[in-house]
């Protein structure tokens, strides 16, 4: 009876292991509920930043490539005041626009992190996805970060790196 419950139990976990979650299982940003309603006279400094992201890296050879699950993380670093993004752009490696993620400023409330997650088995971004952000603060605030940070898992195999966003004005 001992070796049928560890049989169950070990299988058991190695069908866990082995589960891949759809894209119905991330949460999903609403972005409607985020418009923002601040006055476009206010002073608020723009900024525009470039985040790298990758849905897929190469692997022993440019023909042979291993899919990644890509998280961007847009955070509001300031205590006080709230983040503005005015635009959030996803483009391919060839420089393709995917997706424009809404058409109203939004905004992120002050600490708030917000991710965007881009499916394992998404990879229509290739090895060179892209994203621009263009964001307002108010003047004084701190600048927002940007980040992604790409992972896969597979059996015992497990990879993940981090890349930054750069200010490009």
């Amino acid at each position: 009876m001992k070796k049928i419950i560890v049989l169950v139990f070990a299988f058991y976990s190695f069908y866990s292991c082995d589960h891949v979650s759809n894209d119905e299982e991330y949460e999903k940003i609403n972005w409607k509920e985020r418009i923002a309603t601040r006055n476009a006279s206010d002073s608020l400094e723009v900024g525009k930043s470039y985040l790298s992201v990758y849905s897929q890296i190469y692997s022993y050879s440019q023909h042979k490539t291993y899919n990644l699950t890509a998280m961007v993380s847009m955070r509001n670093t300031s205590a006080t005041d709230s983040l503005y993004l005015f635009k959030v752009d996803y483009y391919d490696t060839h420089g393709e626009l995917l997706k424009t993620y809404f058409d109203q400023p939004v905004f992120v409330r002050p600490m708030e992190t917000l991710d965007i997650v881009i499916n394992e088995v998404d990879i229509a971004g290739g090895t060179g996805g892209n994203f621009i952000f263009d964001w307002k603060t108010p003047i004084g605030a701190s600048e927002p970060v940007f980040e992604g940070v790409m992972t896969s898992t597979s059996g015992q195999q497990g990879l993940s790196f981090v890349t930054q966003a750069k200010r490009l004005d």
